[in-house]
C-alpha cells in the first residue's frame, strides 16, 4: 500500500472580526514550548509560511485513510489550541474574505522571495492543500506525473474554497488558483517522458535564477520519495481533505500501473490543460469542466464521475472506495467550501461572519446539509473517524 500524507495551510484570524493576524512566530514559539515541556506534541509537525498570518500543519506518512484522517483532525485541533493561547483561531480558508495587508515572514528564503517577486509575493496570502504519495523511484514518479496531468483540474474543482479576495466576491470558486499562478513556474507542464528529462528541465529553470524549486501543479518532492500534488485549496471541511487525499493516492497508483503496463500518457498540450485549470478555478463544481478524455467541456458531474471510474480499482483495493463514493456524493450535493462561504455571506451579508462560520466548520465534521425550509442550511455532526470507518 502506498503511503500518503498531507500539508494543510491555514489562516490565523481574530475570532471576533475575522481579520488575519500576524501571529505565526508566536504560535510556533508556543509549539516549541509545548514540545519541550511535555513531549505530547512531538507527533504534530507545524511550519511557518510565507506570511505571518499563515500556519502549516503537516502529517506523517500513513498507510490507511483512517490513520490519516485521525492525524488531520488532531493537527487542526492542536494548531488551533496554540492559536487560542495567542488570542486567535486557525481557519481553513484558502484566501481571506476580508481585505488584508500580509506581513512577510522574515528569514533568508522568504526575504529573497519578496525581494524578487515584489507584489506577487507580498499579496500571496493563500492556503493550499498538498498531498504527498510515495513512489518507488524518480522514474516511477515522473511516469505518474505524466499520466495524472489531465485529472488534476477535477481535484481543484472539488476542493475549491476561495471565492473572496480583497473584501469582495471574486467571481471564482478558487481565486487562490488565480493568485498562485502568478508565480513564474506555476501550472501544468508538458509530458516529461523520463526522470532524466524532468531533472534536466528543473536544472534549466533553476539556472535562470528566477526559481530554485519550481512550483509545478505536480512535482517530485525535493525532500521525500514522493510525488507532491499541489492544485487543491485547503478544504474547509476536514472530510474533504481526506477525500482529496484518497483520490490522489488512487490516481498515483492507477498511473503507476498504466506505466508498468506500457500505457502511453495523454500528450495533450499544457496550454489546453491550462484552460481546464481556469474552468475549474472559475466555477468549481457549479459549471462545466474539461473532460480529461476528450478535452471538451462537460458537466462537472460527468467529469467527477469519470475521475471516480478511472481510479475505482485502486480505491477498492485500498479499501477507500466506500468513503470516496460517499464523499463525492456529498460534495456534489452539498457543495464545496466556496459554496458554503457564499451561503454564509448571503445569509448574513458580513464577511466577518463568513470567517467565524468557517472556524466552526474547520474544527467540526458536518454530516448532513439540507434546507431548513427557508433556504438556510442546517447541519448535524459526527466524528470523522466514524465516517471513514
Amino acid at each position: 500500500m502506498r503511503t500518503f500524507g498531507v500539508e494543510e495551510e491555514f489562516l490565523i484570524v481574530d475570532p471576533v472580526n475575522g481579520v488575519p493576524l500576524p501571529l505565526s512566530a508566536e504560535v510556533m514559539g508556543l509549539h516549541g514550548d509545548s514540545s519541550r515541556a511535555t513531549g505530547a506534541s512531538a507527533r504534530q509537525m507545524l511550519s511557518a509560511e510565507l506570511h505571518q498570518e499563515q500556519l502549516e500543519v503537516i502529517t506523517h506518512p500513513h498507510g490507511s485513510l483512517a490513520g490519516l484522517a485521525e492525524e488531520i483532525l488532531d493537527g487542526r485541533a492542536y494548531a488551533d489550541a496554540l492559536a487560542r493561547k495567542a488570542g486567535a483561531r486557525i481557519v481553513a480558508l484558502a484566501t481571506s474574505p476580508l481585505a488584508v495587508s500580509p506581513h512577510p515572514t522574515r528569514n533568508e528564503r522568504y526575504d529573497a522571495l519578496v525581494e524578487k517577486y515584489a507584489l506577487t509575493a507580498r499579496e500571496q496570502l493563500t492556503c493550499g492543500l498538498h498531498v504527498h504519495v510515495s513512489v518507488d523511484s524518480d522514474e516511477e514518479g515522473v511516469a505518474v506525473l505524466d499520466r495524472i496531468r489531465s485529472w488534476l483540474p477535477s481535484l481543484m474543482a472539488l476542493s475549491s474554497n476561495s471565492p473572496f479576495w480583497n473584501g469582495q466576491d471574486s467571481g471564482y470558486a478558487s481565486f487562490r488558483t488565480q493568485a498562485w499562478n502568478r508565480w513564474s513556474s506555476a501550472g501544468p507542464m508538458e509530458v516529461f517522458g523520463s526522470a532524466r528529462a524532468y531533472h534536466a528541465l528543473v536544472a534549466v529553470i533553476s539556472a535562470t535564477g528566477v526559481v530554485i524549486n519550481p512550483d509545478f501543479d505536480a512535482r517530485l518532492s525535493a525532500r521525500h520519495p514522493t510525488v507532491e500534488i499541489r492544485v487543491s485549496d485547503v478544504c474547509l471541511d476536514p472530510r474533504d481533505t481526506v477525500l482529496i487525499a484518497a483520490l490522489v493516492r488512487a490516481l498515483v497508483e492507477t498511473a503507476a500501473r498504466e506505466w508498468k503496463a506500457g500505457v502511453e500518457p495523454d500528450r495533450v498540450p499544457a496550454i489546453v490543460l491550462r484552460q481546464g485549470v481556469w474552468m475549474a478555478s472559475r466555477w468549481g463544481i457549479r459549471g462545466e469542466l474539461l473532460h480529461p478524455a476528450t478535452h471538451r467541456p462537460d458537466t462537472a458531474e460527468h467529469v467527477i464521475s469519470a475521475l471516480h471510474d478511472h481510479v475505482r480499482d485502486a480505491l477498492v483495493e485500498s479499501g477507500d472506495e466506500a468513503y470516496v463514493e460517499e464523499g463525492l456524493t456529498r460534495v456534489l450535493g452539498n457543495g464545496t467550501g466556496a459554496d458554503r462561504q457564499r451561503q454564509s455571506y448571503e445569509q448574513n451579508g458580513r464577511l466577518a461572519d463568513v470567517v467565524t462560520d468557517a472556524i466552526g466548520l474547520t474544527h467540526r465534521e458536518p454530516v448532513d446539509h439540507h434546507s431548513s425550509g427557508n433556504g438556510s442550511p442546517s447541519w448535524t455532526w459526527r466524528p470523522l473517524a466514524e465516517a471513514v470507518a
